[in-house]
C-alpha cells in the first residue's frame, strides 16, 4: 500500500486500499458522455509480433468508455498496415490506425515541410504528434490518453486511473501522468533515478531556486511514457520528436497551465516492458543516446526560462551530478538490501558514470549550438500556415482505413 504523502508542487493520487476498478469505469463512463475520451497509441509494426501488444488489446476489449482509438503505425509496408488494421479489428471501438509510411499521410509530411514547418524525424514524438492532429481534425473527443505498447504488465485499471483524473470535472485537472514502480528481482528505470533525479537536484544547487526544475523534480517518474491531457493542450504542445520527448512534453504542460491543474498518479503496482541496452560506449544507441537528448532538452529548457549556462557552470554540474548521483544511488542500495532485492553496485556507478559523460556530451552539444534540433511546431501554428490540413489529414487516415 502506498502512503498518502503529498509532495512537491503538483497533487499526487496515490493507490489506496483496494479501490474498486469497477466503480472507477462506471464514474468514467459517466463523465465521458460530457467529455469523450479518445485513446493514442504509439506503436512500431515489431510491437505486433510481441505477446505484450496482444495482451493490451484483450484487455481494451472489456474498457466501454473509450469515444475513438487513433493507433499510429511506424516502420510498417503497406501490407504490414493491413495486417495491423486486420489485428485491431477486434476491438469493438471505432479504432483508426495512421499508416505513417503510407503514401497518402507521406504526403503530409511533405505539404508541411513546404510549408517550412519541419515535423521531425521518424519516431515516438512525431508519431504522437500525427495522432494529436488526426484526433483534433476529427473533433469527436475532448480528452487525449496516451500509453506505450510494449507494456508486459498491462491491465485495464492502469488506463481507467489514468483518464480518472482528466475525465472528472470535480478534479479539474488539464493534464494526469502516470507513475509506477519498475522492480523485477532488481529495480530498473536506470535513466530515472540515476539521471533525471540528480541531475535536476544538482541543477537546483548550482542555479538555485527555478519554477520548472521545482516542477520536474514533483514526478515520481518523470519519463514515464502514459499520461492523460486534455484535448486543448494538443493544440498549442510543442514537443521533441527525440529522446527528450517526455521532459519536452512536461515542459509545455509547464509553459500553458498552473500546476494547481496537473497531477500524477499510481496507476500500477509493477511495470513491466522492454529495456534498452545502456551502449555506454556510443552516444547514438540505447540508454546513452537517449540521456544525451534528454539532458539536452533540459538545458534548452532552462534557457528559454532564462537561465545562463557557460563553460564554467556546466563544469561545476559535472562534479555536482558525480556527488548527488553517488549519494542517490547509496539511498537505492539501502532500499534493495531491506527489499531482498539484487543490487549491483558496480553496474550502478558504470551506469552513473555513463551517464556523467552523456551530460558533458549534451553539454558540449548545446554550447555549439543553443538553438538545437527544432520542436515539432504545435497544431494551431500548423492549421494557421495550411489551412485545410485538418481536412486533408482526416480525409487521409480515412481513405487508408476504407
Amino acid at each position: 500500500m502506498a502512503d498518502f504523502y503529498q509532495s512537491g508542487v503538483i497533487v499526487t493520487l496515490h493507490k489506496l486500499g483496494r479501490p474498486s476498478l469497477e466503480k472507477i469505469e462506471s464514474e468514467i463512463f459517466e463523465f465521458s458522455k460530457q467529455r469523450p475520451i479518445a485513446l493514442v497509441l504509439p506503436a512500431l509494426y515489431a510491437e505486433f509480433k510481441a505477446d505484450a501488444l496482444k495482451g493490451i488489446v484483450e484487455e481494451l476489449k472489456k474498457v466501454k468508455y473509450i469515444n475513438e482509438i487513433v493507433l499510429s503505425l511506424g516502420r510498417a509496408t503497406d501490407d504490414e498496415f493491413k495486417k495491423a488494421k486486420e489485428f485491431m479489428s477486434v476491438l469493438p471501438h471505432d479504432v483508426k490506425i495512421i499508416h505513417n509510411e503510407g503514401k497518402r499521410v507521406k504526403e503530409i509530411y511533405a505539404t508541411l515541410e513546404r510549408n517550412g514547418l519541419q515535423p521531425g524525424e521518424d519516431g515516438k514524438g512525431r508519431s504522437t504528434w500525427m495522432a494529436y492532429g488526426y484526433v483534433i481534425a476529427n473533433g469527436k473527443s475532448d480528452v487525449i490518453a496516451l500509453h506505450d505498447c510494449d507494456i508486459v504488465t498491462y491491465n485495464r485499471e492502469m488506463l481507467a486511473r489514468l483518464c480518472y483524473p482528466v475525465v472528472n470535472p470535480n478534479i479539474d485537472v488539464a493534464f494526469c501522468k502516470g507513475y509506477y514502480s519498475r522492480i523485477t528481482d532488481r529495480m530498473h528505470g536506470r535513466v530515472t533515478r540515476l539521471l533525471i533525479t540528480p541531475l535536476v537536484r544538482s541543477l537546483q544547487k548550482l542555479v538555485g531556486f527555478h519554477p520548472f526544475l521545482v516542477f520536474l523534480d514533483s514526478f515520481r517518474y518523470s519519463l514515464a511514457g502514459e499520461f492523460c491531457m486534455v484535448t486543448d493542450l494538443a493544440r498549442v504542445m510543442r514537443i521533441p520528436w527525440d529522446w527528450g520527448l517526455e521532459v519536452g512534453v512536461l515542459a509545455e504542460v509547464f509553459r500553458n497551465y498552473s500546476a494547481r491543474r496537473v497531477c500524477q498518479v499510481d496507476i500500477a503496482d509493477n511495470y513491466e516492458h522492454k529495456h534498452q541496452p545502456l551502449s555506454a560506449e556510443d552516444a547514438q544507441k540505447g540508454l546513452m543516446r537517449m540521456c544525451v537528448d534528454i539532458s539536452k532538452s533540459i538545458f534548452r529548457i532552462l534557457a528559454a526560462e532564462g537561465i545562463v549556462f557557460s563553460d564554467s557552470l556546466f563544469k561545476s554540474l559535472e562534479v555536482a551530478y558525480m556527488r548527488q548521483a553517488e549519494d542517490t544511488m547509496l539511498k537505492y542500495e539501502a532500499d534493495a538490501a531491506i527489499n531482498s532485492l539484487v543490487f549491483d553496485r558496480h553496474e550502478e556507478a558504470k551506469a552513473v558514470e555513463a551517464f556523467a559523460n552523456a551530460i558533458k556530451q549534451a553539454a558540449q552539444i548545446f554550447i555549439e549550438n543553443p538553438m538545437g534540433t527544432p520542436l515539432i511546431p504545435n497544431w494551431n501554428r500548423v492549421g494557421s500556415a495550411i489551412p485545410g490540413i485538418f481536412d486533408m489529414l482526416k480525409k487521409a487516415v480515412e481513405e487508408d482505413n476504407k
